[in-house]
């Protein structure tokens, strides 16, 4: 089984409560808190997928925009020896620090086994 569960462009997380004996999860990277549990995993996948059709259509009834799952902006902390360099060398390259530090996430996710292993 795979670690996450996806339905209609959501992730949901795959925990087990040894207390119940109970499958468990929320959707992942959004910020309302939806959940769902199941004592088997057809029960819940079948609840997770049930978890993320009823958030879209409570969000629909309160003419609310749904989270989206990874907006493509988030904050990156490093130390300001590393923003430095990062930013010289973009100045170097010509570049916006954007535009190369995307260039480095591209290259990590292209070769995830070389770079993480």
């Amino acid at each position: 089984m795979a670690d996450n569960l996806e339905h209609k462009g959501y992730f949901g997380s795959v925990e087990y409560s040894s207390g119940d004996g109970v499958l468990h999860g929320k959707i992942i990277g959004i910020s309302d808190l939806v959940t769902y549990q199941g004592c088997s995993v057809k029960e819940l996948k079948e609840a997770f997928e049930g978890s993320v059709d009823d958030y879209l259509e409570t969000c629909r009834e309160l003419g609310k925009e749904p989270d989206k799952f990874f907006k493509g902006v988030f904050n990156v902390r490093t130390s300001t020896e590393i923003h430095r360099e990062l930013s010289i060398m973009a100045e170097k390259k010509k570049m916006k620090l954007n535009e190369l530090v995307n260039k480095a996430f591209d290259f990590l996710v292209k070769n995830e086994d070389k770079v993480l292993n």
